[in-house]
């Protein structure tokens, strides 16, 4: 008996030790299945750098707006479909959901902080749309759905992203009070929330432009502010240096002109410099 349980003990830790190298192996993977930049490999087809192109980011908005629809829709589906392949082959094999939400997890931070891009990269949220799907269908579709909804009324791409990240969350919790759960919904939560704050920490810089209404709507062009003051300069400023000085003496000119005692002197100088000029007898 005791040879028996030493036995499943054993055999437990050597479980136990497989399952996690299993799981070192699926996180790897999906960080490095994150990192492929397909916006960025597709710009470069084209001889173009997204990262000093447009808005700077190498996601699907950007590159409609450096490539047109047809690119964009192609990083629309290729970016999923890494979350996808990423998280299928764990939850195919039946692993711990906890080792299936730390793929998706490691999967979505490969995308936004990219460590052969310098920790830079994408939004996340097509690579965070493509890991769900695996892990919860029903409630991507429900946020995709949301995030048409609200792009359509709004044409704000990051607006109708954050949204649809946080009712996410939002949609388990609701489903959390029908079935109370929590052990089976722990990892699908924490995997929710997880990705909603990535969204906000990658959009920040977008929700600052949403506050002062300055963030551009999907389709609208960059509009480059010019100077005021800048007038037939065009904003030049050696020209504008130029230009104030004319009308500087040209003003000087004109009170010169208007001033009495300035005519009284110019006439005296002038009759001085006629009688210095006749001839002596």
């Amino acid at each position: 008996m005791i040879a028996v349980n030493a036995i499943a003990s054993r055999r437990r830790r050597e479980s136990a030790v497989f399952e996690s190298l299993l799981a070192a192996i699926f996180v790897a993977l999906g960080y490095l299945l994150g990192t492929v930049p397909t916006g960025l490999l597709l710009a470069r087809t084209r001889g173009i750098d997204l990262r000093r192109s447009g808005s700077g980011n190498i996601g699907a908005t950007n590159v409609l707006r450096a490539m047109g629809p047809w690119a964009a829709l192609l990083v629309v589906l290729v970016d999923p479909l890494k979350g996808v392949l990423a998280v299928g082959l764990p939850a195919l094999l039946g692993l711990d959901p906890w080792i299936v939400a730390a793929t998706a997890g490691a999967t979505v931070l490969g995308n936004t902080f990219n460590v052969f891009l310098g920790f830079k990269g994408g939004k996340g949220i097509a690579t965070s749309m493509g890991v769900f799907v695996v892990i919860d269908p029903l409630v991507t579709v429900l946020a995709i759905l949301l995030f048409t909804i609200t792009l359509w009324l709004t044409r704000f791409v990051s607006l109708a992203s954050l949204l649809a990240v946080t009712g996410g969350p939002l949609m388990l919790l609701a489903r959390l009070n029908a079935d109370p759960d929590v052990v089976a919904a722990a990892p699908k939560l924490t995997l929710a929330f997880a990705i909603m704050l990535i969204a906000y920490v990658r959009h920040r810089d977008n929700v600052a432009a949403l506050r002062r209404g300055t963030e551009r709507r999907l389709g609208e062009p960059r509009t480059t502010p010019q100077d005021p003051t800048a007038g037939s300069a065009h904003g030049d400023p050696a020209r504008s240096a130029s230009s104030a000085a004319q009308g500087e003496r040209e003003r000087d000119g004109e009170r010169a002109a208007n001033d009495p005692s300035t005519a009284t002197k110019r006439s005296l100088a002038g009759a001085g410099e006629v009688s210095g000029s006749s001839p002596r007898h």
